[in-house]
């Protein structure tokens, strides 16, 4: 859905008329097709990296490979190629990295993509490479064609082959927009096959129509004949999760029809924060990509002109935006889900020994909101890859995070609350150990950090007839954390929040009070949290300057 640099979301709908309608037709879709007809067998060919098979994604050594992982921009930002290494230390297993053909924007030389490759081999992620140029083909006038695109990857054969473990083809990012998008399916189909045709082995990527949502439709009903026209069957179907994608019933019904039908799909874009059209459920996608074993790839780590989406703010891992946290952090996120592919040496599809038992965790630094736990690491035969850390209730065990090293920092906790936490070691072929002894920790009552060292940045980002989206950036000054904070300000011109996201906001008159999201209830020393929020307004839209952090006065720019 992006142009250019700018991630301006636009409404996938040309026109109320036109939204109603697309609604209406998905709806009865779901009635006179509610699935994908069911998937014929792939021919039987020998697999050459990482492959499709019965419907899952797999790695060429049959390992199951789920994608968990954000999109960078590197067209755009060809320098900032260190994010591929901090987008591996936040816990990602795969980056879809954004290129050009040359029709719409400088085309990425075969040594660019040569050097991208061996990054994302370097920093041990699985590489999806697309081509951004086709985006709103239809629609969008300076969007260039699949064909074209097909011509580009053909150029880079010699840069791609044997890369077939560690790299999938997307052939053309959104490739159609709302003009007309039956017209997907033959120029799809005309691509792959001209691809397969040219040599490539790759398992290949295709995305939607309408800007990638697939609002009519289009993609759902044909993907069997556009999977058929594959002979390697390898070929997976990226869906594109914005606004259209707000409730919990429209995303569980799309990602169910194509797994139901045996047919392989992955959300290769999605987004979460509010905007004038919408919504996005990301919550339930993030979940029911877990509960499907489905990958997904969140929009985007930097770099945005609207920097809602912003995973990061300015290439910076230190400076996760709320989103960021939601994502890396946050339930069902990455830092909880993502598996590194086993190519990278530290898997072994024949190991099923167990790693040992972790040591019993150990509680420090216990706030109202977090508990930092600590233990003896396991060891394993191969090698102890991670650690999920889970909650114990019962003989119920939820899991609350995942890391790599033998510590964490849970965040999030409720006040005055008593917990029970255990460990399990894993490897990178999914043995996991025995449950390690137990901890329990009571966290301190909700007092609340004092605030003080505190600066605080507020900005409309953007601004419409009625209506504006605001981004408030705190930042702790001070040498602690601040914990069970509460930020208060007053709106001078009649301004309205109507949904937030980041923090939960009440409004008396002017004055607003914002708490934290479960992900933001912590700000680190020298560290910073972002709220973002829908507003309504009137003619005048004066920023508040004075800001209260747990009753403190911040510095305000």
């Amino acid at each position: 859905m992006r142009t250019g640099r700018s991630t301006q979301r636009r409404n996938p709908l040309s026109a109320l008329l036109a939204g109603l309608a697309g609604l209406i037709g998905l709806t009865l879709l779901g009635v006179l097709a509610p699935s994908v007809a069911l998937a014929q067998s792939a021919p039987e060919v020998q697999a050459t990296g990482l492959h499709i098979s019965d419907g899952r994604l797999l790695e060429g050594n049959g390992n199951d490979f789920v994608m968990r992982g954000v999109n960078h921009a590197h067209t755009w930002y060809p320098g900032e190629t260190q994010s591929l290494a901090d987008i591996k230390a936040l816990g990602a297993n795969t980056v879809r990295v954004v290129l050009s053909d040359g029709h719409r924007w400088t085309e990425n030389s075969p040594a660019d993509v040569a050097n991208v490759v061996a990054q994302c081999k370097a920093n041990r992620l699985i590489c999806v490479l697309e081509v951004h140029d086709t985006t709103g083909y239809g629609e969008e006038a300076a969007a260039g064609t699949l064909d074209h695109a097909a011509d580009y990857w053909i150029g880079l054969k010699d840069v791609l082959a044997g890369e077939e473990n560690y790299v999938i083809v997307n052939i053309g990012n959104e490739p159609w927009g709302n003009t007309d998008p039956a017209g997907w399916t033959a120029p799809t189909i005309a691509a792959v096959q001209k691809l397969r045709a040219a040599g490539f082995e790759h398992t290949i990527m295709v995305d939607a129509p309408n800007w990638g949502q697939d609002w009519q439709g289009v993609m759902r009903a044909n993907a069997q004949s556009v999977y058929d026209a594959d002979t390697t069957g390898n070929l997976i179907f990226s869906i594109h999760m914005y606004s259209v994608f707000d409730t919990a019933a429209e995303i569980t019904d799309y990602l169910g029809a194509f797994v139901d039908a045996g047919l392989p799909i992955l959300i290769g874009e999605f987004g979460g924060p509010a905007d004038q059209w919408g919504d996005p459920d990301e919550d339930t996608m993030m979940a029911t990509a877990e509960q499907l074993d489905l990958g997904y790839l969140a929009w985007s780590w930097s770099g945005n002109t609207d920097p809602i989406l912003d995973l990061s703010i300015g290439f910076d891992p230190t400076r996760l935006s709320a989103w960021g946290q939601r994502i890396f952090n946050g339930a069902d996120g990455i830092a909880q889900t993502a598996k590194e592919a086993t190519v990278f040496g530290g898997g072994n599809p024949g190991d099923t020994q167990a790693p040992t038992t972790p040591g019993t965790p150990a509680a420090s630094a216990v706030t109202a909101t977090s508990a930092t736990l600590s233990w003896t690491a396991a060891t394993d035969n191969v090698g102890v890859t991670g650690y999920d850390v889970v909650r114990v209730s019962g003989s119920t065990e939820t899991k609350l995070a995942a890391s790599t090293t033998h510590s964490v920092t849970l965040t999030g906790l409720t006040a005055d609350t008593a917990y029970t936490f255990a460990v399990y070691a894993r490897d990178a072929a999914g043995n996991r150990s025995a449950r390690s002894a137990t901890v329990n920790v009571t966290t301190d009552e909700d007092g609340g950090t004092p605030g003080g060292n505190c600066a605080v940045t507020y900005r409309a980002t953007n601004e419409w007839q009625g209506g504006f989206q605001g981004e408030i950036v705190i930042r702790n000054t001070g040498t602690t954390a601040v914990s069970g904070w509460t930020l208060a300000f007053t709106f001078a011109n009649g301004q309205t929040i109507t949904n937030m996201w980041g923090g939960t906001a009440t409004q008396s008159g002017g004055s607003v009070s914002v708490k934290p999201a479960s992900y933001t209830s912590t700000i680190p020393a020298a560290g910073s949290v972002t709220v973002g929020f829908i507003g309504s307004k009137g003619a005048t839209n004066t920023a508040p300057t004075a800001f209260t952090l747990n009753g403190a006065t911040c510095t305000s720019s």
